[in-house]
């Protein structure tokens, strides 16, 4: 039987705080911003699933496919560009890649550049092992958290999606998380997406395109909220997430296209490889990172063969599968493992990283989301990927989008940045003069010790949703569930917050030149 424990025999630094204490406690509060400190990119790196030569192995089995194997269904364009640059177009209509070939491209790739967004304060260094944590996605569903339910998801829920994420410090870039479903044409949906991104955040933008000609007009506008060509080409805020490759090992002919558009007009690349494992990929999962490693190297070629230098993030992202029935299990451990494992290779290269994770299987932010979530996002965090796309607000494996998740996710994503921070020893933080003062000198605890007023504001991170009060508080205060509170907050958010970095006058100058094609309504966007 349970035994009861007398407040005498408990530890004590687990009895309840006395008043004094908790006057302390309130200084140290105090000393706290109200939303915590800012907690920016963070240096990862110190987990790795792939130990002793498994990086070389895995380059060496690289550059055996793309000597042996190569890519099939070039356009034109590619293989006049490919060919060029000293690949092989076979009789058998695939394109082969010299081992020198590739490993110059490796050479020449642009590394440890900058993904600018249109405030620089959000701009994000992508070198080494420093971490960023952003949205991604092609959800067709809006989870509609309130009626637990899913619905089409609609140009609406892009804009609204991205000015919440405007606000929240833990997620560093916004890529468009969901399908436009409420409008038809691949054009004026390309053209919206990218618009109600673009206004909705001044974090870096990235969006995709169905077709070559559908860059131009996109092109046009990003121009103009720049202040011209000149300066967009300086600072480009906007990245294309291009899935150049059909796996296994074939080029997507429509998305060429449209990375040759984008090299052009100055645009940064993500070079997509999304092969599933057990379908579009081998089941093992050392095969698939090999393909994906493969299919994204064969993209930096091209990049490079283009302009040489162009920056280019490194996009292997294998999905796995429950071999059960081959369905995508994005929130399972497997998935942590390889989107590591990708990372290392990055960092094998020497090349900026992007892969996915927090892609919860569970159709709501429950605790299977939360588990997985967590679990995905804090390996990818300690591995030290640069860019972690699908981190926050992706449900149903990427099939559904919940903008209640995107709050309740800033917080996670603030403790998977400070996991991925680690420990910092310093002669001051091993704390010996403070330890010697506070048991020879002091009080006997460190309470009211100013290392303790230091540390709350350095070295802590505070979630503003997670819920730490004692039963007793939590019961006098209604009993809070978190999932009512984000509810709140979102509707909060979606009454008050509307971007004004694009100036209403570059607006309506968008306005007056594209028409109709501007589908988002200025009343919903705060008049």
């Amino acid at each position: 039987m349970p035994v009861a424990v007398e407040k005498q025999d408990m530890p004590a630094n687990r009895r309840p705080q006395r008043s004094g204490d908790r006057e302390t406690g309130r200084a140290v509060k105090s000393a706290i911003p109200p939303n915590g400190p800012l907690h920016q990119a963070m240096e990862g790196g110190s987990y790795g699933p792939l130990r002793g030569n498994d990086c070389e192995r895995i380059h060496e089995g690289v550059l055996t496919l793309l000597e042996t194997v190569g890519f099939a269904n070039a356009i034109p364009s590619c293989i006049k560009v490919l060919t060029k640059a000293g690949a092989i177009h076979g009789d058998d209509g695939r394109i082969r890649f010299p081992r020198a070939l590739v490993l110059d491209a490796i050479k020449r790739a642009a590394r440890h550049f900058t993904l600018h967004g249109q405030d620089p304060r959000h701009d994000m260094v992508i070198q080494g092992k420093r971490v960023h944590y952003g949205t991604a996605g092609i959800a067709v569903h809006l989870v509609d958290l309130e009626k637990r339910e899913y619905r089409e998801s609609k140009l609406q829920d892009i804009y609204d999606a991205a000015r919440i994420v405007d606000g929240l410090s833990n997620i560093h870039f916004f890529q468009r998380p969901m399908v436009a479903r409420d409008i038809a044409d691949p054009l004026d949906m390309d053209f919206n997406t990218l618009y109600a991104c673009v206004m909705g955040t001044s974090k870096h933008v990235g969006t995709s395109f169905t077709v070559r000609e559908n860059v131009k007009p996109a092109l046009e506008m990003l121009y103009a909220i720049a202040g011209g060509e000149e300066n967009f080409r300086a600072r480009p805020f906007v990245s294309n997430s291009n899935s150049f490759v059909v796996p296994p090992m074939k080029f997507a002919e429509d998305a060429c296209g449209v990375l040759e558009a984008c090299v052009e007009g100055g645009i940064p690349i993500l070079l997509l490889s999304t092969g599933q494992s057990g379908t579009t990929a081998p089941a093992a999962m050392a095969g698939a990172v090999a393909q994906a490693v493969a299919e994204v190297l064969t993209g930096l070629v091209y990049v490079n063969a283009l302009k040489p230098g162009h920056p280019a993030i490194f996009g292997a992202w294998p999905f796995m599968s429950d071999l059960r029935t081959n369905t995508m299990a994005g929130g399972s451990a497997e998935q942590a493992v390889v989107t590591a494992a990708c990372a290392q290779m990055a960092q094998f290269y020497d090349l900026p990283g992007g892969s996915a994770a927090g892609m919860t299987d569970s159709k709501l932010p429950d605790i299977q989301s939360g588990y997985e979530k967590g679990i995905t996002n804090v390996m990818a965090g300690l591995s030290g990927l640069n860019l972690v796309y699908e981190s926050a607000g992706m449900h149903a494996s990427l099939l559904g989008f919940c903008l209640e998740s995107l709050i309740i996710d800033n917080d996670m994503l603030g403790h998977c940045l400070r996991c991925a921070r680690g420990i910092e020893v310093t002669d001051e933080a091993l704390s010996i003069d403070t330890i010697t003062d506070v048991c020879l000198k002091g009080p006997g605890h460190y309470l009211d010790n100013e290392q303790t007023l230091k540390s709350a504001q350095a070295e802590r991170f505070y979630p503003a949703f997670g819920d730490r009060s004692s039963p007793k508080e939590w019961n006098e205060k209604g009993r809070p569930d978190i999932l009512a509170r984000a509810i709140d907050e979102k509707k909060r958010i979606l009454a008050e917050r509307f971007p004004r970095h694009v100036p209403k006058l570059v607006d309506d100058r968008l306005r007056a030149r594209f028409g109709n094609l501007i589908h988002l309504p200025r009343a919903s966007m705060g008049g």
